[in-house]
């Protein structure tokens, strides 16, 4: 081999050399660009899950108080419906004949007054009127209306457990009483006005069992669906 080869051979390896040395840098920044891009389209994807989380919770939320107002609208749409039909029961008479009157002046005043007052829906007022009848006239052919007409004030003003009490007392002393079915009803509203929802469950059962031919039977049977 020539001197003049080997020189030739020697320059050609050390210009291969040379350009491999530059190319290096050149594909190692190549290299550190795609592995920023990377990075930052995974931070990009991350915070757009964390925003599609945080937007589903923040929907979700918002269906579920959406959620609670249409119960709550319901509930009050319900009890308004309620409160109209105890009005519009007050009014008729359960006897299915004349209102009673009794002969003694002073005690048919002592009935008529705390009426008026729950007519008026001052249903404190009416509340004690109809207590005060009962305390002073006991025996009177008015005390089962006195009795029904307290428990319904007593529901009315909120007194749900007093209601409760009265009402079933009413029920308890005359199952076949005429208001029996209506005082059941409003023993069932203040249970589901106390939570006692299995308890108003029961005693609108009782109802259509007990009271079947009669207007309350099919209300309770209405109520008993929505509390299903």
């Amino acid at each position: 081999m020539s001197l003049q080869s080997t020189s030739l051979r020697a320059a050609l390896a050390a210009a291969a050399l040379s350009l491999t040395g530059l190319a290096l840098p050149a594909h190692a920044f190549s290299d550190d660009e795609a592995r920023r891009a990377i990075l930052d389209l995974r931070q990009q994807i991350q915070q757009m899950t964390t925003q599609n989380q945080q937007a589903r919770l923040q929907l979700a939320d918002q269906i579920q108080t959406l959620q609670h107002e249409v119960t709550t609208m319901r509930g009050e749409l319900e009890k308004l419906r309620w409160e109209q039909d105890l009005s519009k029961r007050s009014t008729q008479d359960q006897s299915g004949g004349s209102p009673k009157q009794v002969g003694n002046p002073q005690e048919q005043a002592a009935y008529d007054q705390p009426m008026g007052l729950f007519r008026s829906a001052k249903y404190k007022e009416a509340a004690a009127g109809f207590g005060a009848f009962l305390q002073k006239y006991p025996s009177s052919q008015l005390a089962s209306e006195a009795r029904f007409y307290q428990g319904s004030s007593l529901y009315a003003s909120k007194n749900f457990k007093g209601a409760i009490q009265e009402l079933q007392a009413l029920v308890q002393a005359d199952p076949h009483d005429p208001r029996a079915a209506d005082a059941l009803l409003v023993v069932a509203a203040s249970q589901i006005e106390l939570n006692s929802l299995s308890g108003a469950k029961s005693t609108l059962q009782r109802i259509v069992k007990s009271y079947p031919q009669t207007s309350a039977a099919e209300t309770a049977k209405s109520r008993l669906k929505l509390l299903q």
